[in-house]
């Protein structure tokens, strides 16, 4: 894209790029919870949180983020970064995209405080970011708390 681009467009370039940065992750967290939990209900409010990224998306509007979608120019598109390359198991890979989401919501619940239209995008972006604190507490200590008494050294579904 080599036209000139305003700075609601390049808001709505960071809100495209992290509305799908959200989606990825929130899909590869819901694909630990499924297959390596087996955490049905997990399952079903990582999908529902999926799921409500295009309603937020339809707030802002779905053309206006295409318009500022400009992946030739995004100096991070080609290639792997160095950081991102390692996952020790699938723990490490569950744990990164946690991670991945959060600041995702973050970066959308911050840049859509930018229009008084878009308000209810930062409150919907801060209550998936919330809860997914709260999941990561939960895999993380509650079940490895409960495990370690088993001997078992990875999360494992309270919920079963």
């Amino acid at each position: 894209m080599s036209t000139v681009i305003n700075d609601q467009q390049r808001i709505n370039r960071v809100l495209d790029a992290n509305f799908n940065r959200l989606r990825e992750a929130l899909r590869v967290v819901e694909e630990y919870y499924r297959f390596i939990l087996e955490d049905e209900t997990a399952c079903v409010k990582l999908k529902a949180m999926r799921h409500s990224i295009e309603d937020m998306e339809k707030t802002v509007g779905q053309n206006s983020l295409l318009t500022g979608r400009d992946t030739e120019a995004d100096c991070f598109a080609s290639g792997n970064r160095p950081e991102e390359m390692g996952r020790a198991n699938a723990e490490s890979v569950l744990r990164a995209n946690l991670k991945r989401a959060q600041e995702a919501c973050r970066v959308i619940e911050e840049y859509a405080k930018t229009e008084a239209a878009t308000e209810t995008v930062s409150k919907s972006a801060k209550e998936i970011r919330f809860s997914l604190y709260a999941m990561e507490k939960e895999v993380f200590i509650f079940t490895n708390s409960y495990d370690c008494k088993k001997g078992q050294d990875s999360p494992r579904p309270i919920t079963k």
